[in-house]
């Protein structure tokens, strides 16, 4: 990409996740309570004293907001390289990509499929049918992660209609997705879960969005967007952001602690932070290596994002529950063997088993989860406004 004084060449060394995470600590007191009870629930995963309830392929509602001004038609990336990221995100987030295979033998039993799918919303928040894709022309040159030019500082312009962006969807419905010119060298930044909603989501470089059309090398394999969804499911970077120091880590228990983020395509092993002799696992999705290098997420990885859907994001897995077919009706008995109605389900799960039918086992298991994760939805939820009543600054 060329350069110029406001676009500098892209890097993953300006992620700008972590930069949002630091902003929303610090102005915030409902934030931080929030990534407390994040963290604590991450840890009942990771030493056992939780397990993931849900079972199979969580499917992800997205939306694309594409923010492009008229005078830079290159912003306004076509359909067919939107559905190439989406391709790819299936593919990462299955471990069904065609280079998983250049995982070092070490460390190919730590490869995890997540289980996550992703697909164009068909049904906008009104229920009328959508593609998924909405197309927003703006004034502005670029976005930056805050906008410091005015005071106060506006931080996340893409997100909203006022400052130039795009108005999310409801975000507990839809991963919001926004691919627009990004300032300062930024390739894409997330919000972690247990932010506002107004600005929940994921923002990506046009340049680096996809594997087709405009995407640029080396940032043309579709993994900024994987890297960015990682945060957004609550992954931090793989060497834990303490420039170098190897007191951080990601708090995933079999990512080897490494000193800083790697770029490029390195030589394996890299070794840092006395972490051989495999030293650092640059090919994660986490890392800042470029596309062509990083196919890998870890089984340790998989347990933070179970923890996060069945948590801060358990909306989308109660959806998807109550989504789920329900069982075929029994096949009919003679009159003297019928038997009694089967107890119909609260009204909280209605819909999910036809009036009459028996449910089998797994459907009887699938209503248990979506009552258990509703109520627990519903118990952070009040936790959280009460911590809004109760505190300052949030």
């Amino acid at each position: 990409m060329t350069e110029t004084p406001h676009f500098p060449p892209p890097s993953r060394d300006l992620c700008g996740a972590m930069h949002i995470h630091r902003h929303l600590l610090n102005e915030s007191t409902t934030y931080r309570a929030q990534r407390a009870r994040i963290e604590n629930r991450a840890l009942q995963y990771r030493t056992g004293r939780r397990s993931p309830v849900h079972r199979g392929v969580v499917t992800i509602p997205v939306v694309v907001h594409v923010v492009h001004n008229p005078a830079n038609p290159e912003q306004n990336i076509d359909d067919r390289q939107i559905h190439s990221q989406i391709d790819v995100l299936n593919l990462d987030y299955r471990a069904a990509n065609p280079d998983v295979s250049q995982v070092p033998e070490v460390w190919r039993p730590l490869v995890a499929d997540p289980q996550i799918e992703f697909r164009l919303a068909t049904q906008d928040p009104l229920g009328n049918p959508t593609d998924g894709i909405i197309r927003v022309e703006t004034g502005r040159e670029f976005f930056p992660a805050v906008d410091d030019s005015v005071s106060p500082p506006v931080r996340d312009p893409v997100k909203a209609s006022a400052t130039g962006g795009a108005d999310p969807w409801p975000t507990d419905q839809y991963l919001n997705m926004w691919v627009c010119q990004l300032g300062d060298g930024l390739l894409g930044y997330a919000q972690f879960p247990g932010g506002p909603p107004q600005t929940d989501g994921v923002v990506i470089l046009n340049t680096a969005f996809g594997n087709t059309g405009t995407a640029a090398f080396p940032f043309d394999g579709g993994r900024t967007a994987t890297h960015e969804i990682g945060h957004w499911l609550d992954l931090f970077h793989i060497w834990g952001d303490d420039d170098g120091a190897c007191s951080n880590d990601d708090r995933v228990s079999d990512t080897p602690n490494q000193a800083d983020a790697n770029r490029g395509v390195p030589a394996f092993p890299h070794i840092t932070c006395d972490n051989g002799p495999n030293g650092d696992m640059f090919m994660n999705y986490m890392d800042y290596v470029d596309d062509r290098a990083m196919f890998m997420f870890t089984v340790g990885q998989k347990e933070r994002m179970d923890a996060c859907l069945e948590g801060a994001r358990a909306a989308f897995l109660v959806a998807q529950m109550r989504r789920a077919p329900a069982a075929p009706a029994p096949a009919a008995q003679p009159a003297a063997a019928a038997q009694p109605a089967a107890v119909q389900p609260a009204a909280a799960t209605a819909g999910m088993v036809k009036p009459g039918a028996r449910p089998d086992g797994e459907v009887e298991r699938m209503l248990h989860d979506t009552e258990r994760l509703t109520t627990e939805l519903l118990g952070e939820i009040r936790d959280m406004l009460g911590v809004v009543a109760r505190g300052t600054g949030g």
